[in-house]
């Protein structure tokens, strides 16, 4: 009864936030142990941030987090679009998106509108590079005109995945807290390691949408 009142996916192409979000959850709850390892670089920067001093963390913004960041992305891609890249084409696609990453924190001061900007218009490069293998400048000018095919549905996605994740962190790492007597940050990385993939796993399938808008 319950599959039969559940409504019917749309295709990629049709897409809405709400059900790309829903997929993202499917997706992750059938990939648990695999997706787990996207969690432990995010984990590894919560670490980082409540151990350092804010000028410390600052700097670290523009160099170790946004290596992990990048590497949790690249996973992400190669399992949700299903694809075994070489070795090499998986650190280009690492390192383009690290690079993407150096403006966030500057954008981020502040308002977080034009960092969540940014990335929606030029972050699917990564999975560009992990699918397509075009030229590196190529793959920017592809991943804008995935992005331009519909930004709306690109930034929306991207902003509701970050607020469904941060919430979800928030209240897993207050029952933690709670019921197992955990520490505020060790509640809080292991909060990052099991509900952070979602937010990488939905990102990749951005792409998946965008591309079949486009093509």
């Amino acid at each position: 009864m319950a599959s039969e009142s559940r409504p019917a996916a749309l295709p990629p192409g049709e897409r809405t936030v709400g059900q790309l979000v829903a997929e993202s959850i499917r997706l992750y709850g059938d990939n648990f142990t695999r997706a787990l390892v996207i969690g432990i670089p995010p984990a590894g920067l919560a670490y980082l941030t409540v151990h350092v001093t804010r000028m410390m963390s600052f700097v670290l913004a523009f160099t170790v987090y946004g290596a992990l960041l990048s590497a949790s992305y690249v996973w992400a891609c190669a399992l949700v679009l299903q694809r075994r890249a070489e070795r090499w084409r998986l650190v280009r696609a690492w390192a383009v998106g690290w690079l993407v990453f150096i403006p966030v924190p500057v954008l981020a001061v502040g308002f977080v509108l034009p960092a969540l900007a940014w990335l929606a218009a030029v972050g699917l490069v990564v999975p560009v590079l992990v699918v397509e293998e075009p030229p590196l400048r190529a793959a920017f000018s592809r991943a804008w005109r995935l992005a331009r095919a519909d930004y709306v549905h690109v930034i929306g996605s991207i902003a509701t995945l970050a607020i469904v994740v941060f919430l979800t962190q928030s209240v897993l790492a207050f029952l933690l807290r709670g019921a197992g007597g955990a520490a505020v940050d060790t509640a809080f990385v292991l909060a990052n390691v099991v509900i952070s993939p979602l937010l990488f796993v939905g990102t990749a399938l951005v792409y998946v949408d965008q591309a079949a808008r486009v093509e």
